[in-house]
């Protein structure tokens, strides 16, 4: 029995949202608006409220695009990889013209909508995200070298930035500080999950850390993140972005971060990689909202 024209719609429609890789927009919405939130001091007025709001959808808008494009130029990636063969695109439901002009629409409307209004430099620093991750991430460096990630994590970097230029009009030295964390803890995240995903990325022909230098050297890189990122986490107390609330968060978090790694580095085991990959999330998270607990309280 054939479904309804209108469960067939809500299909499809389904399955473009999925394209947007919604968890992974989320979480860069969520940390574009830490800086918009960090870039306002005290409680924001309403038209900063609306401004924000804004730029969250234009932001979301644009990003759900570059992950759609993604989906497009790793069709044939995803479909090898267990954990991303699900992907519509990957299962042939959805072809590569309808996605190309899903993502153009989506790149557009969040393009007009950050130009007009939010301001110009939000929209060129978010067009220049989509260029980096769509294109200099996606098409060249994931494919060529076992450093994409710590290169192209700069796109990931860069919500924060998107924020504080959304509320300001320009990139402090704030925006940059919360760049730099989220660049410093691209590498360990992805390489753990990486680790214990290694046979899949080893079927794709991805040269990724674990695939084309081992198992062991990818441990310790993950471990020497974690401290250098530990270092890069203090800089918002010691810039006096943040206060006590934050610097006690931090500290746990990343010695919690370190800890992994260091057991990651000594023991090794999928289950831990594991671990430590959701682990990862939770301290990205937890260390943004101490950000905004600490913002509003101190």
């Amino acid at each position: 029995m054939s479904a309804s024209p209108v469960a067939a719609q809500a299909s499809t429609v389904r399955q473009f949202y999925v394209l947007t890789k919604p968890r992974v927009v989320q979480l860069i919405v969520f940390c574009a608006l830490i800086g918009m939130v960090l870039a306002v001091p005290g409680l924001p007025s309403w038209a900063e409220m609306r401004l924000a709001l804004l730029a969250c959808v234009g932001i979301w808008l644009v990003s759900g695009a570059a992950a759609a494009f993604n989906c497009i130029v790793e069709q044939g990636i995803d479909a090898k990889m267990k954990r991303t063969a699900w992907r519509p695109s990957a299962r042939g439901e959805l072809g590569k013209r309808q996605t190309l002009l899903f993502s153009a629409v989506l790149c557009l409307l969040g393009s007009i909508l950050l130009y007009v209004w939010v301001n110009p430099l939000t929209m060129w620093l978010t067009f220049a995200t989509f260029v980096g991750y769509a294109v200099v991430y996606t098409v060249i460096l994931k494919p060529l070298t076992p450093q994409n990630i710590v290169i192209g994590g700069a796109s990931g970097a860069m919500p924060p930035v998107l924020g504080w230029a959304a509320m300001t009009g320009e990139v402090g030295p704030e925006a940059l500080i919360l760049f730099l964390i989220i660049f410093l803890w691209t590498p360990p995240h992805f390489w753990a999950l990486a680790l214990y995903r290694v046979e899949d990325y080893r079927k794709s022909g991805l040269p990724m850390l674990p695939v084309t230098h081992g198992n062991e050297f990818t441990r310790l890189q993950v471990l020497l993140y974690t401290f250098v990122l530990f270092a890069a986490c203090l800089l918002p107390f010691v810039y006096g972005m943040n206060s006590w609330i934050y610097l006690f968060a931090a500290l746990v978090l990343s010695l919690i971060f370190c800890w992994y790694g260091f057991r990651l580095w000594r023991n090794y085991s999928d289950e831990l990689a594991r671990q430590t990959f959701r682990f990862s999330l939770t301290h990205l998270s937890l260390l943004f909202a101490a950000m905004l607990v600490d913002h509003y309280v101190l």
